[in-house]
């Protein structure tokens, strides 16, 4: 005979996973790009929640693909707001006269510098501050376990948190609300998880994404 096992332990011990509910957002977070909105469930960033920037290699536009969404927020509220813009660990230290050129508001952008092993847990902690409007990260490795942590935190904090990592993660299942792999050969998008719906079937090439 079977023996009964209390759902408490079962969640404790990592074997029953929790989902969440799936509602659509109360508000939109717009990519900036009509074309990409179009392909996710939620018309744009899923709202409160980590997304995914898979790349093969630094420097491929994945910044282009962020900035108007930054630009947006930054030039939110007025200049004495607290919601910051935070960097994490950039792979190379970031030239400001073109994120000022892309619309965002310097003043509201702020860079973390953390070694490799404090990163996850920098994120972390802006995320779930409610003193970010956005976190982006450049984890060097980050498994299921730091990942779902930083899920949960961008929803504590009802942040938008943004985990740029290597292509080769793709093949591995990640808690992340969107999950976007980047491709260079040919250049394109390829949604391959979306919260609240199914991905798209057909990549996004890049020259698609216009204003």
């Amino acid at each position: 005979m079977a023996s009964v096992v209390a759902l408490d332990s079962l969640l404790d011990s990592r074997r029953v996973w929790r989902g969440q509910p799936q509602a659509r957002p109360t508000s939109r977070q717009p990519t900036g790009f009509a074309a990409l909105d179009a392909q996710l469930p939620s018309g744009g960033w899923p709202e409160s929640a980590l997304s995914e920037l898979l790349l093969p290699m630094d420097g491929i536009g994945e910044l282009r693909l962020l900035w108007p969404t930054l630009a947006r927020l930054s030039q939110a509220g007025d200049a004495s707001s607290d919601e910051k813009i935070v960097l994490i660990a950039p792979p190379y230290l970031p030239f400001a006269s073109a994120w000022a050129n892309a619309g965002v508001r310097l003043e509201r952008l702020q860079i973390v510098l953390a070694q490799p092993r404090d990163v996850l847990w920098a994120t972390e902690q802006c995320l779930r501050s409610a003193a970010c409007a956005a976190v982006l990260c450049w984890p060097l490795q980050a498994d299921d376990r730091a990942l779902r942590r930083l899920q949960v935190a961008a929803e504590t904090g009802q942040c938008l948190g943004f985990a740029l990592r290597d292509a080769k993660a793709a093949a591995n299942p990640s808690p992340a609300a969107l999950r976007i792999v980047i491709d260079t050969a040919p250049a394109q998008l390829r949604v391959i998880k979306c919260r609240g719906g199914n991905p798209p079937t057909q990549p996004l090439p890049l020259s698609a994404l216009a204003h």
